[in-house]
């Protein structure tokens, strides 16, 4: 069962540099892609000169993660995908655990490998730590990671185990499974898109699997930091769209619920002097609503499946019974 690492790239010269020979050493027999979203840093010409046996791919346009991915993975044949960002160092065998859980479990549609901290390796990496899960709201978090909370890696989450969400820092899934699913939703641009996708996979009975097997360490931020407002935008106009497609039960009183919470969060920021990180919020509110109209239509196609989520509040979790672990 042959895999396709495919890195998605945008004037990322520098990170391909440094972390795509890692990628080439510990990928035996895997076919390995750069899908260019319309560089102007010559990294694809760097590619072509240092590295023959990467195959490349020319998007036209920047369209973001989920259009970039879109548009490649259609010339990309192998039954695997794995979506790799350019700034993960990979392991040795890091491979093997992965292929191993498709090739036995023909039901797994899906899987993450344990993510941890480049810059600090004995700690789990924000981007998908050991795997997600969501809250009632929508409200992402993982083992290992919940909020800003970051747990040592002490081999707790060495197991296989079912997750609701993969992180699409590095993100397995089958071609036939990607295909049906009609891929990632081009509305999102970035951010969250993976985590649409799982939770539409899951609403057709998909098995989304964690590999604690397989290691990968991820920079985090490389492209867009935390401390960037669009983030902060993108996240948090993503994650209303995502309940809107996907979530089960009582929409209106789900999306009330969320204005409050997101006001709290704005709040937050206010608290903090972080002003632009208010606005980001707003607009991203604002921009939701005018989508709402074709959201919906979206949502008619879906068939919602309760049971999404093992916590009703992880807010409710974290900051007032003080519980920091999923």
């Amino acid at each position: 069962m042959k895999i396709a690492v495919v890195i998605l790239n945008w004037n990322g010269k520098k990170l391909l540099e440094q972390f795509l020979p890692s990628v080439i050493e510990y990928s035996n027999e895997a076919a390995i892609y750069v899908a260019d979203n319309a560089s102007t840093d010559n990294s694809i010409a760097f590619v072509k000169a240092h590295f023959s046996n990467v195959t490349i791919i020319e998007n036209t346009k920047n369209g973001g993660y989920a259009k970039g991915y879109n548009d490649a993975l259609k010339q990309v044949n192998e039954p695997i995908y794995c979506l790799l960002n350019s700034d993960v160092q990979v392991t040795a065998n890091w491979l093997e655990p992965i292929r191993s859980e498709f090739e036995k479990n023909a039901d797994t549609a899906i899987i993450q490998p344990k993510i941890l901290d480049y810059k600090n390796p004995d700690y789990f990496e924000y981007a998908g730590a050991a795997g997600g899960f969501i809250d009632k709201f929508g409200y992402p978090y993982c083992r290992g990671r919940v909020f800003n909370s970051i747990e040592k890696d002490t081999q707790q989450y060495n197991n296989t185990s079912t997750i609701f969400w993969a992180s699409g820092a590095c993100f397995f899934i089958r071609k036939s499974v990607f295909q049906a699913l009609n891929g990632f939703d081009e509305s999102f641009f970035a951010h969250m898109e993976e985590i649409d996708l799982c939770w539409r996979a899951f609403n057709k009975n998909l098995k989304v699997v964690y590999v604690g097997g397989a290691e990968v360490y991820h920079v985090g931020g490389a492209t867009l930091n935390a401390a960037n407002p669009k983030k902060t935008y993108l996240n948090f106009r993503n994650s209303l769209y995502t309940v809107t497609k996907n979530a089960s039960g009582n929409l209106f009183l789900l999306i009330f619920t969320r204005l409050v919470l997101d006001g709290l969060a704005g709040f937050k920021f206010l608290f903090n002097l972080k002003f632009l990180h208010i606005v980001a919020i707003l607009k991203a509110h604002l921009v939701y609503y005018t989508q709402l109209p074709s959201l919906l239509k979206k949502r008619r196609y879906i068939n919602k499946k309760p049971g999404y989520y093992q916590t009703k509040s992880i807010v409710w979790d974290v900051y007032v019974k003080q519980k920091h672990k999923a």
